[in-house]
Formats: C-alpha cells, sequence, structure tokens
C-alpha cells in the first residue's frame, strides 16, 4: 500500500524547524497504521552541529494516535541511539493511543517506555510538548531529561481535571518543565541551547566552546554572585518557577559546561519542593559528568509540624544522598549563612563536596545564633539585668567567632576562605583540577534512599 506524505504536517514543519538548515533523514516513513502512515516522523540529523535523533507526533494523521506501529518507530529510533550514543528530542502532539477497547495500546506505551528508562542517563533526552500531551505519553515526556513546553500545550493524565490543571503554567509550577517557551520557535532556540552545554552521551565530554567575560557583581545575592562566576551570557535556568528557594542553572565557566546549585533565591529556608529541585538536577549533571557548583546561603529547611508530617526529613534525606552519590565534580561555596543539616547536604567535605570554600562573612553552625546562646552560654545570661541586650551581644559574639567561617577553616570544615572577587578564579582553578576525578562505588545497583 502506497500513502504520499505530507511534506507541509506540522510533524515534519517542525523538524525542519529543529535540524540544522532543515535538512533531516527519515526513517520508516513509509510504515503503516490503521490505513494511513503512522502518526509519527522519525529521524535524524545536526542540530548545532550535534548528531542528534529526533521523532515528532503528526497531529494531522488519525489526530496522532499511538498504535503499535507508531511505538515500533519511536522504538527503533532509541535503539539507534542506543548503539550511536546520540541524544534523543521528542516532540509530542498527540491526543493519545488509538482507543479499540484492547490492550494493545498499553502494550505499545509500555515498549516505548522500557525504552526510556533503558536510555536514561546515558544520552540526553529532551521532550519538546507542542501540543496535547495526553495519558502514557506524559509519562514519557516526563521521564525525559528536561521537559520544554510551549504556552498553548498541555500535558495530563486524564482528561478529567480542573481548568488549567494541564497547562503549561501548572506543568512549570509543579516542576514538570524546565523550561517554558512561547511557540514551537522559541522552543526549539531552547532545544539548541540545552544541547550546545550538554554532551552528546555520558562517556563524553561536554563540549568546549568560546565564551565572553562575566559580568561584574553588582550586589551580595545570589544572582550577583552566579553573574561574576560563569561567563557572560551563558545562564540557562531551569524549573525556575518550581521550589522558588532553589536554583538550578546550566551555564559555563571559561566556556565548559556546569551545573549551578544555589539556595535563597527568593526564601531564606529550603523547602520540600526546593530539595525535590535541588535533588533532580543534581543527578542530572552527575548522569552526565557535569561539574557542580552549589552557593549555599539558607537557614536550613523550613521546619513546621506541617513539614515534619509531610515529609521534610524525607526531602531532606533524598537531597543529601543525591549528593553523596554524585561521582561527578563537587564544589561547594558558602555565600552566607550554611545551618545544621543542610550544610550536611549541601556542603560537606564529607562526600558532598571535593572543594569546599566560604566567604569571609559566612556563618557555619548547627544553630542559629540566638538558640546558640540559649542552649551554649544559657549561664551567661543570669543576673542580667537586660536580657535582650545581652542576647545580642552574645549572639553578635558566637556568630564572630564558633561560627565564623575561620572558625570552620581552623577545624578542616573548609579548604579555603575566599573573597567575591577571587571567586571566579578560584572555582576555575578547581574545576580544571577536577577534571580527571575517578570514583569506584561499592557494586550495586542503586541507592536506596527514599523518594
Amino acid at each position: 500500500m502506497q500513502m504520499e506524505k505530507n511534506a507541509e504536517s506540522p510533524a515534519r514543519q517542525r523538524l525542519t524547524a529543529l535540524f540544522d538548515e532543515g535538512v533531516y533523514h527519515e526513517i520508516g516513513s513509509c510504515v503503516i497504521e490503521k490505513d494511513a502512515l503512522a502518526a509519527v516522523v522519525t529521524a535524524y540529523g545536526y542540530v548545532n552541529g550535534n548528531p542528534v535523533y529526533a521523532f515528532a507526533q503528526d497531529s494531522s494523521v488519525n489526530n496522532g494516535a499511538v498504535g503499535m506501529a507508531q511505538a515500533e518507530k519511536i522504538s527503533r529510533l532509541y535503539a539507534l541511539a542506543a548503539k550511536t550514543g546520540a541524544p534523543v528530542i521528542g516532540i509530542y502532539d498527540s491526543n493519545g493511543a488509538f482507543m479499540d477497547g484492547t490492550a494493545v495500546p498499553l502494550n505499545a506505551y509500555s515498549l516505548m517506555m522500557e525504552r526510556v528508562s533503558a536510555l536514561s542517563g546515558v544520552v540526553p533526552q529532551i521532550a519538546v510538548v507542542t501540543g496535547v500531551c495526553a495519558g502514557s505519553a506524559a509519562m514519557m515526556a516526563c521521564a525525559s531529561d528536561f521537559v520544554v513546553m510551549t504556552e498553548t500545550a498541555e500535558m495530563f493524565l486524564t482528561p478529567h481535571f480542573e481548568k488549567g490543571a494541564g497547562s503549561a503554567k501548572a506543568c512549570a509550577d509543579n516542576g514538570i518543565t524546565a523550561l517554558t517557551a512561547k511557540d514551537d520557535a522559541d522552543a526549539f532556540t531552547q532545544v539548541r541551547t540545552l544541547i550546545n552545554l550538554l554532551p552528546v552521551n555520558n562517556m563524553a565530554f561536554a563540549p568546549c566552546m568560546e565564551f565572553d567575560a562575566p559580568t561584574a557583581a553588582s550586589g551580595k545575592d545570589l544572582a550577583s554572585y552566579v553573574d561574576s562566576i560563569v561567563d557572560g551570557g551563558s545562564v540557562t535556568e531551569l524549573f525556575a518557577e518550581y521550589g522558588g528557594a532553589a536554583y538550578t542553572a546550566l551555564a559555563t565557566v571559561c566556556g565548559t559546561t556546569v551545573g549551578i546549585v544555589g539556595t535563597a533565591k527568593t526564601d531564606d529556608a529550603l523547602t520540600e519542593d526546593g530539595c525535590a529541585k535541588i535533588a533532580r538536577f543534581v543527578r542530572i549533571c552527575d548522569a552526565f559528568s557535569i561539574p557542580l557548583i552549589t552557593l549555599v546561603d539558607t537557614i536550613g529547611f523550613a521546619g513546621s509540624t506541617e513539614t515534619e508530617l509531610t515529609g521534610s526529613v524525607r526531602a531532606l534525606t533524598r537531597l543529601a544522598g543525591s549528593y553523596a552519590e554524585a561521582t561527578t565534580a563537587k564544589i561547594s561555596v558558602v555565600t552566607g549563612k550554611a545551618v545544621g543539616a543542610v550544610f550536611t547536604a549541601l556542603a560537606g567535605k564529607g562526600s558532598n563536596a571535593d572543594f569546599a570554600y566560604a566567604l569571609e562573612k559566612a556563618y557555619i553552625a548547627p544553630l542559629l545564633p540566638e538558640a546558640a546562646v540559649e542552649f551554649l552560654w544559657h549561664d551567661k545570661l543570669k543576673c542580667c539585668q537586660d536580657l535582650n541586650a545581652k542576647r545580642q551581644e552574645l549572639a553578635k559574639e558566637y556568630t564572630a567567632t564558633l561560627a565564623s567561617a575561620e572558625s570552620a577553616a581552623k577545624l578542616g570544615i573548609l579548604d579555603e576562605i575566599i573573597t567575591p572577587s577571587d571567586m571566579r578564579a578560584v572555582l576555575s582553578s578547581a574545576l580544571t583540577m577536577l577534571e580527571g576525578k575517578r570514583v569506584t562505588n561499592l557494586p550495586k545497583k542503586h541507592n536506596n534512599f527514599p523518594f
């Protein structure tokens, strides 16, 4: 049976926009499903000069419905990516599976999920949601390393939801999407940026590129510190709408890709969402051996009876475990406060940082100053006429002595105390020295920290 390909279909238009100069080579273009061409276009080509495999669901054919033929085409693409070690980009635009009352569509998705899972952490996977991404396809997209979603797209498991629940905004707020795009063209621009920053697979080095000088630090907040460290114009913030107190971004330092983690983006305390955001990002960077720079300024976890009941211990344990398990290069800088268990999770030299630095005014302690005074120096408050004044005096003394960066350095908890003006040079040098890092872990399938 011969059927004519539609060169103007949304799927082929999107692949033309994705690949360099609009050139790509189709795979299995004649495969038939339900008396029509299978509703997906699979192809390979180059994106910014990098070899890439891509599939685009074709909503102009049976509304992009998924059956075994589509599943086998996509699975074939993943098999080729596994053999050649090239990234996979999936463009999702389908109302779901063929509904024929049988379990065949479910098995089709099962086949694709197996391929997605097998390649997770082996080659970069980027999902671009340009239309509807429904049911099991939403699981496939979400299983990618990064999800880029256009503003008008929808992603959901079931259509029975409240208005806006599957929107791009909702997915960004829930940490599903890494980036939100205005339209298809903007989405593919963002994909190109990601491809530029990522290695082609887990055995390759991140690309080294030309770079501009960093922006001079204009303040003492997280954004200023990031700008002073990374190459000018190289920052791509990810998951920006999720876990507001946490910050995650890909950037370059002296032309080499790094992952940047920061705290105190919007608040002094980390939340469960912030911990989940950082933990996921650390695992992505570790999978592709992208070095991590962690800028720590937080009073700890946003503790309350409610957070204890909803899993703050689990969230922080998962975060600490992600850092501890990561074998990529890890550098921490305490730029402000590092209090209690969060220092252990993010900046401790034991297994969570190869090099640990702090700025001169950093505060590193198990407790905030007021609590430390009550716990350690309560006897000094006895018989004081003005308790509040004495507490403040002792809190300042504690901050300047036991909790100071100098104290932590003397105890060997820090490697060095640095200044903001020296930060880029120090971190660049440390990254160079860690290029040859090698770690051999005990044989096991994976850790078993709580999800």
